[in-house]
């Protein structure tokens, strides 16, 4: 990849921060305003078109938000693959564990892009491996008993690629494993993928001493000061752990029944992508910052039947860092999250810290957190953990949670910030229209916590039909505006808010 090639991706996003959800147009503010102040609102040019198209945007305001699940379901559609299969062994790839077999991976990977697609598969053994960069039409199949093991060497993971570290855009360490620009791709199979994320030296380079955190304080000032990213290499001689698997700028990617094992960093990562699968895949990871699944800048993607125990949040919605993430200006936004079990050490579902692009339409139902027979290394903190902080700015306009059961966490069952890091700013920390029903959760600090700010505070938090038992603390409740809480229970005492 030439470091002078622009990124690519969708437009960015054209809505301001603060302004009403979905759009900011002028009809969006009508639809706000009422439709009978709108009417009065409106110029002599406009017509009664523009009135109709104002109360049919109020009326599909005052729906129920989980109404729009089936139409964003509707447009995710796992790829399909020509029959034709390409076995790693037929090209040179031995599976003794020691034996290094990048090459055979990238010859039956580009064997199977050239014929127009089909499966790559990987048979019963451990191939040890450095980076695979999956092309289009190209479904990666682990079968059960094969592992792909990753090389704990850097060096295997060059030459540098464009990436996005931490959500400001670099070239740096390519993930494990790699895409970009590519459309329908998969990662299948009842095998393993195995990152040695504690084998290798990345966990020594976040570790104090191991000049990680200098490194990622120079990336952040490039992002502020608007460095262009063709400038911005790390790589060799630097210490940005790469994630295991990115895919930047793709369509159409289906990753299923794979068991993920000891990433060094971020798991499993798409970027400025549209119409992703994730179902029935295992998350473990022991390392610091092992985040399950981080969908960025993503657009309709499904996570349903996947079990996370990790060292950081489970799944964490992100689109992008401060000023390089506005710079982008792509939401991640049309997320479904369906039965998933979190054992992570911070969030089940986390949206941000990074979401300076802004977060829409978020929806989870039905997950379990630390459950007994899936429990944590360490307990989780937060089933529902929203982030933000005005150095942050952007948005996160729309998280629905519905039918989470929990139990034994070490801090709150709800918890929505907007001083996220005690990091300090002058843009808008906003965070609205949260909905959390029918939580069941035996076992925290505290039921609810809402730390917000006066200058900006939480708009349309509406929490119902829930009870939480065995509850150390009471509630903290602060800074909301149109903040309903019916039909809750904490240790067997209604709470009902205002």
């Amino acid at each position: 990849m030439n470091p002078t090639d622009p990124p690519t991706g969708p437009p960015p996003d054209t809505d301001p921060p603060t302004g009403p959800p979905p759009g900011t147009g002028r009809r969006s503010f009508l639809a706000y305003a009422g439709t009978a102040a709108a009417a009065a609102l409106l110029p002599p040019a406009i017509g009664a078109a523009t009135v109709a198209a104002a109360e049919r945007t109020v009326a599909r305001l005052a729906r129920d938000p989980w109404e729009q699940v089936p139409e964003i379901l509707s447009r995710i559609r796992p790829p399909t693959f020509p029959e034709r299969q390409f076995t790693i062994t037929a090209y040179g790839a031995v599976g003794n564990g020691t034996t290094k077999n990048t090459r055979a991976f990238r010859a039956a990977i580009d064997a199977c892009h050239r014929a127009g697609g089909g499966r790559v598969v990987v048979p019963r053994g451990r191939f040890l491996t450095g980076a695979i960069r999956l092309r289009s039409k190209v479904e990666l199949h682990v079968v059960e008993g094969g592992t792909v093991l990753f090389s704990t060497d850097p060096k295997d993971y060059l030459p540098v690629v464009l990436t996005r570290w931490e959500g400001t855009e670099c070239y740096n360490y390519s993930s494990f494993v790699y895409a970009h620009g590519e459309c329908d791709l998969a990662i299948t199979g009842k095998g393993t993928l195995d990152g040695q994320g504690m084998k290798g030296p990345w966990k020594s380079w976040r570790d104090p001493g191991g000049n990680a955190l200098i490194d990622q304080a120079e990336l952040r000032r490039m992002g502020t000061e608007g460095v262009p990213v063709a400038e911005r290499v790390f790589g060799a001689g630097h210490h940005l752990r790469p994630n295991m698997i990115q895919f930047y700028d793709c369509r159409n990617i289906l990753m299923q029944d794979v068991t993920i094992l000891e990433p060094p960093m971020w798991t499993i990562h798409p970027v400025l992508c549209r119409n992703v699968t994730l179902k029935d895949v295992d998350v473990i990871g022991r390392i610091n910052n092992s985040d399950g699944v981080d969908p960025e800048c993503t657009s309709d993607m499904l996570i349903t039947g996947c079990r996370f125990h990790t060292e950081d949040d489970s799944i964490a919605v992100k689109s992008g860092r401060d000023e390089d993430g506005h710079r982008v200006g792509v939401p991640s936004e049309n997320i479904v999250v369906r039965d998933c079990v979190f054992s992570g050490r911070w969030g089940g579902v986390a949206v941000g810290s990074e979401m300076s692009g802004g977060v829409r339409n978020v929806f989870a139902e039905d997950c379990s957190i630390n459950p007994t027979d899936f429990p944590g290394r360490y307990n989780p903190r937060h089933p529902v953990f929203i982030k933000t902080n005005k150095k942050r700015g952007g948005f996160i306009d729309g998280v629905y949670v519905r039918r989470f059961t929990g139990r034994a966490i070490d801090r709150d069952c709800i918890y929505l910030t907007t001083r996220y890091a005690g990091q300090q700013g002058e843009r808008p920390a906003v965070i609205r229209n949260v909905t959390v029903q029918d939580m069941v959760h035996d076992g925290a600090r505290r039921a609810i916590n809402l730390e917000g700010l006066d200058s900006d505070p939480f708009v349309g938090v509406h929490i119902e039909n829930c009870r939480f038992t065995n509850m150390a603390n009471p509630n903290v409740i602060g800074f909301s505006r149109d903040l309903t809480i019916r039909k809750v229970f904490v240790n067997g005492s209604e709470v009902v808010y205002p």
